[in-house]
């Protein structure tokens, strides 16, 4: 589909209405603990009404993708999200990927000092959806100074919901190649592993911010699974993939695979 119509659609589908009328978003940043190297684990809590839900980084061709603001923050060099393994929500003519009523973000602190706290503030800007969808913003901060080294069993836990590398779910192969189809780039990709269980999503990131990528059509042929996607660049240049920074997830019952980067073959 049309990346043009692609927007247009998203931007059909959130209501102009402020999130905070509706009251469905909580968010609360959790302190976590120190690491041995200094550096610190805290994480970001999101609770959601019932039957709300909100979005993955990657959140499907309709879905309102997370930012992130940390620009106020102190003692903080760099900070990543360890995003859980998320649900495919599969429903008439449109999949989208996320979180339903709960989820703990973990985040990975890098400190500039050592043994001085860390005050964290968050601006998150995100998308909330039922019946209707409406964008929403989270100002979150907190003074992180705990001293503890013990995980919290909650932070714990959602960081076991990580999708298992691709070493870990005995990834064998993994290729990706560019194709011209009717006028239009494609990327095929090849990914050698395991059954994941049930009804397969793979999901793909560029992880080159001037490339759009599409939803993937998923198959699998005994041992591989196949996935192809539209890909365009966002000026409508010349596609120049660089698969290093090519990120594929792959989501089944079982268990959820990343994959980061792929080979031509």
């Amino acid at each position: 589909m049309n990346k043009k119509i692609l927007s247009l659609l998203a931007s059909l589908l959130v209501a102009p209405v402020p999130a905070a009328a509706f009251e469905v978003i909580q968010g609360e940043i959790l302190s976590g603990w120190v690491l041995p190297d200094g550096n610190r684990i805290a994480a970001i809590r999101l609770t959601l009404e019932p039957g709300w839900k909100t979005y993955w980084r990657a959140p499907g061709d309709l879905g309102i993708p997370p930012d992130f603001n940390w620009a106020k923050s102190e003692n903080l060099a760099d900070v990543a999200i360890e995003w859980p393994a998320p649900t495919v929500f599969r429903e008439k003519n449109l999949t989208t990927i996320g979180y339903k009523e709960h989820v703990i973000l973990p985040l990975l602190i890098n400190v500039v000092e050592k043994d001085v706290p860390v005050t964290l503030a968050a601006t998150v800007s995100l998308g909330v959806c039922s019946d209707i969808c409406v964008p929403a913003t989270l100002n979150l901060n907190a003074l992180i100074d705990t001293k503890t080294t013990r995980a919290d069993p909650e932070i714990a836990a959602s960081l076991a919901q990580r999708p298992f590398s691709a070493k870990e779910a005995q990834v064998s192969k993994a290729t990706c190649n560019l194709s011209l189809k009717d006028g239009s780039f494609e990327l095929v990709t090849a990914i050698t592993l395991p059954h994941t269980g049930g009804q397969e999503f793979v999901v793909i990131e560029p992880g080159q911010s001037d490339l759009w990528i599409s939803e993937t059509d998923t198959s699998r042929e005994g041992g591989i699974l196949r996935a192809r996607a539209d890909i365009a660049h966002v000026k409508d240049e010349t596609v120049a993939l660089d698969r290093s920074q090519i990120r594929i997830t792959v989501l089944g019952s079982n268990q959820s695979v990343d994959i980061r980067g792929c080979t031509s073959g």
